[in-house]
C-alpha cells in the first residue's frame, strides 16, 4: 500500500455520516474517509451480521470492540478480538469474509 500525498488530517469519526451496507444478515455501518485510491473506515457489525460476498481486497484491519469471524474461502477461520489485527494484500491470499455473533467495531485501510 502506498499512500497517496495528502496534508496531515485529523478525523473525529463521530462527525463522518454513516452509509448502511446490509449483509446476508445483519448490516454493517460504515464512516468512510477517502483520500484518493486510499479508504479508511471505522466500521460496525450489528450483531449476527454475516458479509453477503467473499472478498479479494486487501486490508489492515484492526478490531476495536467486540469479536470478529473471520473465514477465508479455503476453510481457514480465525477469531480477532479487540486488539488484533489482520493483514492482506490484494488478491494475497484465499478470499475472505467477515461475521460475528455479538456486533464488533473495526478500523480499516485498504
Amino acid at each position: 500500500m502506498k499512500l497517496p500525498t495528502s496534508p496531515f488530517t485529523v478525523t473525529d469519526w463521530s462527525q463522518v455520516a454513516p452509509t448502511v451496507h446490509p449483509g446476508e444478515t445483519g448490516q454493517a455501518l460504515w464512516r468512510t474517509l477517502n483520500i484518493g485510491d486510499l479508504r479508511v473506515r471505522m466500521v460496525e457489525y450489528s450483531p449476527g451480521y454475516l458479509a453477503d460476498h467473499w472478498c479479494d481486497r486487501g486490508h489492515v484491519l484492526y478490531v476495536l470492540q467486540g469479536e470478529l469471524d473471520t473465514e477465508l474461502r479455503d476453510g481457514r477461520r480465525f477469531k480477532l478480538t479487540p486488539g488484533m489485527s489482520y493483514q492482506v494484500s490484494d488478491f494475497g491470499d484465499a478470499a475472505h469474509r467477515s461475521s460475528t455473533a455479538t456486533g464488533a467495531t473495526l478500523f480499516i485501510v485498504d
